[in-house]
């Protein structure tokens, strides 16, 4: 062990208070850190599942749609080919998540209207794994809808004859007050034989995913997008859920990079004012060290030495003070991705490098002012 490491623990163990309070500042400023740090990304987690959950807001249909139909309608009568998902899928630097192929239209069933809907299974671009938004449908199975489902008088476990082909009623769905009590959804290549019409479908539903609002025209960033991957089609945003799921998105941004430099600025005080305390109460030291002919820069390493080894212990400490924080109050406030919250060697490694770092810079100027203090004249004084 070197002289400066031996004078560090000398003066660690002969002034407890100051050792435990600097050590106590820095602990608190780490659990602190990990912990916002921490359940402000289980924000961002709940932030992401809330927003998904409002459902998709981009609508691609095909470009020769009549719209003034498509809105009253609900849905486009021209179609297109199935490849175009797999295509939009398949296209680099995509900006559209969770895509999912449809194809409704009206039918005819025991003399009741009903709105036949096919879903493919959902699509996530390469490298983008996401976890569904929506259930799939086996082959043979059929979602009945409310009214279509007391019009008839089916049960979970009934056959359902469409189109010549026999289903199993999977579940009948609770009423909703939308055009989805009287819709019937099944798998979309049953949908697509039973309508007639192999390989194609008439609507491609997905949720952007540039978070941004509609002032920052995030329509001609998709459209664009689409232009190059299927010219033949296009896209239709609902503006206000689009608007909702940015802004929600961005606001939590916005608060993390707020309150991040207000906690860094509080306890970097905290700490240089526990050093520069230090720093007056070992003038004389200080003073009698110079005399005996050591160097400015020997009396800056001795204290930031200690910031380093006070920073290391902190950074242990404080990371699992953190972390349980972090697990004892994040399910309450964050239910639906708590299971996500929990050990990152990613942040333990941040920690680990950081907080030392940033106590060596809180004590810096306490440090520069030790080292160019005037021996002959603390000296003096003394």
């Amino acid at each position: 062990m070197s002289r400066a490491v031996r004078l560090i623990f000398s003066e660690l163990r002969f002034r407890k208070l100051n050792a435990a309070l600097s050590l106590l500042s820095v602990t608190a400023a780490a659990a602190l850190f990990v912990a916002f740090y921490t359940l402000t990304e289980a924000q961002e987690r709940e932030t992401r599942r809330v927003t998904r959950d409002l459902g998709f807001n981009l609508r691609i249909v095909s470009r020769e749609t009549e719209m003034d139909r498509f809105y009253a309608d609900g849905f486009s009568e021209k179609t297109l080919s199935e490849d175009a998902v797999h295509r939009l899928v398949q296209h680099p630097n995509l900006s559209y998540n969770h895509l999912v192929a449809t194809l409704q239209g009206r039918y005819q069933l025991q003399g009741n209207d009903v709105l036949l809907t096919g879903i493919s299974p959902e699509y996530a671009p390469p490298g983008r794994k996401k976890k569904p938004m929506i259930f799939s449908i086996e082959r043979g199975k059929a979602y009945v809808g409310f009214h279509v489902a007391q019009r008839l008088g089916l049960r979970q476990g009934d056959p359902l004859e469409l189109g010549g082909r026999t289903f199993h009623v999977e579940r009948t769905l609770a009423e909703s007050g939308t055009n989805d009590d009287i819709r019937i959804t099944a798998n979309l290549a049953d949908v697509q034989a039973v309508l007639g019409l192999p390989g194609r479908i008439n609507e491609i539903k997905a949720i952007d995913c540039l978070c941004l609002t509609p002032d920052e025209n995030p329509l001609g960033i998709l459209r664009s997008e689409l232009e190059a991957a299927v010219p033949e089609a296009k896209v239709v945003m609902l503006r206000s859920m689009a608007e909702t799921r940015a802004r929600q998105r961005q606001s939590a941004e916005k608060y993390f990079a707020l309150l991040t430099p207000i906690i860094l600025i509080g306890c970097a005080i905290c700490i240089g004012a526990l050093a520069m305390l230090n720093v007056n109460d070992r003038r004389q030291e200080i003073g009698l060290f110079r005399a005996m002919g050591n160097s400015s820069a020997s009396v800056m390493g001795l204290f930031l030495g200690k910031a380093v080894i006070i920073g290391v212990i902190g950074a242990l400490l404080g990371y699992f003070a953190g972390l349980e924080l972090a697990v004892a109050f994040g399910p309450h406030i964050f239910p639906q991705t708590s299971a996500a919250i929990g050990f990152s060697a990613n942040l333990f490694g941040l920690a680990l490098f950081a907080v030392p770092a940033f106590t060596v810079l809180a004590s810096f100027l306490p440090a520069a002012a030790a080292a160019t203090q005037d021996p002959a004249v603390v000296l003096r004084e003394g």
